[in-house]
């Protein structure tokens, strides 16, 4: 397992940075090869994503969001979300309470 502020391996296609946490808030860096996906899956916290570049899909409760560089979405705690880079793409995630399931283990 990577420390904090070190790039590891995500899903397939995907990597990711967590930088050093606040008290309640916490980001990371995610890259996406094009094609590659953020399984579906929820958790309780609330997140905010951030396009830095490229293209991706979103999709929410079942609804489909298409981000593009510099627009945002917000994810509420325990919604099923998922990802898909329509071309390569990069996002920067946010997160609070802090997310102890990526922290765990690391220095």
């Amino acid at each position: 397992m990577s420390g904090i502020g070190e790039w590891e391996n995500a899903e397939p296609g995907v990597r990711r940075k967590i930088f050093p946490p606040g008290d309640g808030l916490m980001m990371m860096e995610v890259h996406f090869e094009q094609g590659a996906e953020g399984y579906l899956h929820s958790h309780p916290h609330e997140q905010m994503s951030y396009c830095l570049r490229g293209k991706l899909r979103f999709t929410v409760d079942g609804k489909e969001t298409i981000l593009q560089a510099g627009d945002t979405i917000r994810i509420p705690g325990g919604a099923e979300h998922g990802v898909t880079a329509l071309e390569p793409s990069a996002l920067l995630d946010v997160f609070t309470p802090l997310r102890e399931d990526l922290l765990k283990g690391r220095t």
